[in-house]
């Protein structure tokens, strides 16, 4: 992403979230053809919503309205105060805490229903594993995770 592109990119985003009253530090970073925008603020749950919902439709409201000004191709991971971050660490430690109980007692494991994106952490923090499988089941929005002992 050239240094134009950013820098136009910073003012959008910190006019988005002043005109949302929103104060906060922002921190963006390019990787690749991903722009990691870190938000820090005081009162992060009214942004983040229940189960993280809000906070994903800000960020795709966020990409639509960058998406209309910057021509380049790019992806948008928005994170307010490192939820994500702490989301994706605890989802890992849970994946890989029932595939050691699922291991030992030889009994698949159904997890809550969750959201496609934290389904695919389950899987792939799994995905390594010998001992035991991932596969999701049930209709969205009950789709489920099903951690079983490897056949």
């Amino acid at each position: 992403m050239n240094k134009e592109n950013l820098e136009k990119i910073q003012k959008i985003v910190k006019e988005f979230f002043q005109k949302m009253t929103i104060d906060g530090e922002i921190k963006i970073s390019p990787k690749d053809e991903t722009l990691t925008i870190n938000l820090k603020i005081e009162d992060p749950q009214i942004l983040i919503g229940e189960k993280g919902q809000t906070l994903f439709e800000i960020q795709h409201l966020l990409k639509a309205i960058l998406r209309r000004e910057i021509l380049e191709n790019f992806y948008i991971d928005l994170d307010i105060n490192d939820y994500k971050k702490k989301k994706i660490e605890y989802l890992k430690e849970l994946a890989r805490s029932i595939a050691d109980e699922v291991s030992l007692t030889k009994k698949e494991r159904v997890l809550s229903p969750m959201p496609a994106y934290e389904r695919r952490i389950i899987h792939l923090e799994i995905a390594e594993r010998k001992d035991v499988t991932t596969e999701s089941i049930g209709q969205e929005p009950e789709r489920k995770v099903v951690i079983k002992p490897y056949p």
